[in-house]
């Protein structure tokens, strides 16, 4: 059932069209993830689904009946209610349904119609059957499920929603949307303000919704576990990919290739042929020139690939240091509580460190700690030999607001002229006038990547990140992930994003209420040993922290960790499909969407039209193709939970 249908959406903010015959559908259940690069107009899209901003040109159509629910990025709330009364509002519709039932009953009761009676009773059937589709009878219970799950505590439930921060202001509007259950969910950076244990219950949740969604975020594990099909938002019109967002780089890759190839050979036969005319125009062969010099005026040009450009991104080489690089010794850190206490470790020279923890641990305040901007309560941070620490604050302190960009990155130790500065902004991306604009006009993306810039013209051979891909879209995250990994320096970083730190990450420092450990690999490692139980959930987190510190302190690299955790076996979910790998499913799914592409442009070529018997196998081989496509989302949805 098609929920939502976009055709031809277009929008102007100046001479060139953000969107430009924008179309797509929505269906029920479909959950689709758009992507573009930063500024491309996925915001834009959005507003005017919802009709927040209105197009310049096209039609949004919503199926009648259908609820659509949008999360805004800007919270407005009563400041006075609190948060489990604002929460409660989500679920208005489902109240107003449970006093209409009630009155139902009163009604039915006092009927001496028998005609009446049967009418509010197939009314009253009609309610209840709505209020248990939608769990209506333990909503306490779902307000609950959706406060805990987005990282509220108890003890906020009756805090006033003016006293949250800007940040939890944000999973507000989130859990109001959830609790909403809309039959459209439009979702823009859902997993901001976020942290990692929310972001995964976030996918979760999103899995099992049955509503459709169309999702767009930065965060590619996300993308991953959500997305069944894929919307690329690029020079105003999207094209759609088949699966999640492992499946459209992938696909993309390929239709690049074949685009290219062709490009490149239809570029190939019109120099042929200009060099034919050109020398032939005067000569014997003067007609075959004119003839090959009508064919160039009628040949349909393949346009350049639809290729989207990341900055190359690099730091530069770097000076060598000892051999141990950080020695950290029993330091701890409290402010109106312990944040973290007796961390040991030590970062040996080249190694990428990524500290992972729940929001408010003091990730940020331990690298404040061992750059000396923050005095640690106890314990001591020692430098080694030869360290030359450069810093990425996440709130980009180190630009200057009221210089321009070129100036703003010139590093104070060393003569860096003008020319060198604009190839280091080239080099993150920033290029032409953009580099004599004043910082303080940048977007968040230009503003982070001049932060990098001004980063490699540190020459540090210790990078110490706090958050670095904050506003980047998917392409910088890529390219960025590339440049830490050749840096031959040593990183020591703080990020949410599960799929940069396994990109970039050889070791891990987890920092949790009460203890701390170390772990030798990277996000997949830690997810690992969560699920085969090595790692302690969040109920053994609160046990340990009140035990002994010690046995908590240690690196976990696989073994067993029996003290203050009980082992609890879930039933697993039985197979429905035989065994197959991910990868192939959406490579089939990727082949048949091929097909189906095909199948529709043959339906619509007036030859075919002439031929009934062509028609008709057509017609039966799309049906059995969107079937058996169907049944591919399925087995795919089961090999990602199961395999």
């Amino acid at each position: 059932m098609i929920l939502l249908t976009a055709n031809s959406i277009t929008k102007h903010y100046g001479p060139e069209p953000v969107l430009s015959g924008v179309s797509f559908e929505m269906r029920s259940g479909e959950r689709i993830s758009l992507v573009g690069p930063n500024g491309a107009g996925k915001t834009t899209l959005l507003n005017i689904l919802t009709g927040v901003q209105q197009a310049d040109g096209g039609t949004v159509e919503l199926r009648s009946g259908a609820r659509l629910g949008y999360l805004e990025q800007q919270a407005v709330f009563d400041g006075q209610r609190t948060v489990w009364d604002e929460a409660k509002t989500a679920l208005s519709h489902l109240i107003g349904l449970q006093h209409e039932s009630e009155a139902l009953a009163e009604q039915i009761a006092a009927a001496g119609d028998d005609a009446e009676r049967k009418r509010l009773g197939r009314r009253f059937d009609q309610l209840q059957n709505e209020l248990q589709r939608h769990d209506a009878y333990h909503l306490d219970h779902k307000i609950e499920r959706v406060l805990s799950g987005l990282g509220f505590d108890r003890e906020t439930y009756r805090q006033p929603v003016g006293q949250l921060s800007g940040g939890q202001q944000n999973r507000l509007l989130l859990a109001k949307l959830l609790l909403a259950e809309p039959d459209v969910m439009l979702l823009d950076e859902p997993s901001n303000h976020l942290d990692i244990d929310a972001t995964r219950w976030l996918e979760d949740f999103l899995v099992a919704s049955p509503a459709a969604m169309l999702l767009v975020s930065h965060d590619r594990y996300l993308l991953d576990k959500v997305s069944l099909r894929t919307l690329e938002l690029f020079r105003g019109t999207v094209d759609s990919y088949a699966g999640n967002y492992t499946a459209y780089r992938r696909q993309k890759a390929e239709r690049l290739e074949v685009q290219r190839r062709t490009y490149e050979k239809q570029q190939d036969e019109i120099a042929k042929m200009e060099d034919f005319v050109r020398r032939n125009s005067a000569g014997l062969k003067h007609a075959q020139a004119e003839d090959r010099r009508k064919k160039l005026e009628r040949i349909e040009r393949v346009e350049l690939p639809r290729e989207i450009a990341a900055p190359p991104m690099g730091f530069p080489a770097a000076a060598r240091t000892g051999d141990v690089v950080l020695r950290v010794e029993h330091l701890s850190k409290a402010f109106d509580r312990p944040l973290f206490t007796d961390l040991t470790f030590d970062i040996l020279r080249g190694e990428k460190w990524g500290v992972l923890g729940p929001n408010g641990t003091g990730k940020t305040t331990l690298l404040r700690c061992i750059l000396n901007q923050v005095a640690a309560d106890e314990g001591r941070v020692i430098h080694g030999t030869g360290v030359k620490v450069g810093y990425f604050d996440q709130l980009l302190r180190c630009l200057d607001s009221e210089m321009e960009v070129v100036d703003a990155i010139r590093p104070s130790h060393k003569e860096f002229h003008q020319g060198q500065r604009r190839d280091m902004l080239a080099r993150f991306g920033i290029t032409g006038d953009t580099v004599f604009q004043k910082v303080g006009s940048l977007s968040g993306g230009e503003r982070n990547r001049a932060a990098l810039a001004l980063l490699a013209a540190s020459d540090a051979n210790v990078l110490l990140l706090d958050e670095p891909t904050n506003h980047l879209d998917l392409w910088a995250r890529a390219s960025l992930e590339q440049a830490i990994r050749k840096f031959e320096g040593t990183v020591l970083f703080v990020s949410h994003d599960r799929y940069f730190i396994n990109e970039v990450a050889d070791k891990l420092l987890v920092v949790e209420p009460g203890r701390f450990r170390v772990i030798e690999g990277a996000y997949d490692t830690y997810l690992h040993l969560i699920e085969r139980g090595l790692a302690a959930g969040q109920e053994a987190r609160k046990t340990a922290a009140a035990g002994n510190n010690e046995s908590n302190n240690r690196s976990a690299t696989g073994g067993s960790t029996k003290d203050n955790r009980k082992q609890r076996d879930e039933p697993r979910r039985k197979r429905k499909f035989p065994y197959r790998k991910v990868p192939d499913i959406e490579l089939e799914i990727a082949e048949r969407e091929a097909r189906i592409e095909q199948l529709t442009a043959d339906l619509g070529d007036q030859q075919v039209l002439r031929d009934g018997e062509r028609v008709k196998q057509a017609s039966a081989e799309l049906e059995q193709q969107h079937k058996k496509i169907a049944e591919l989302y399925e087995h795919w949805e089961e090999a990602t939970e199961l395999n």
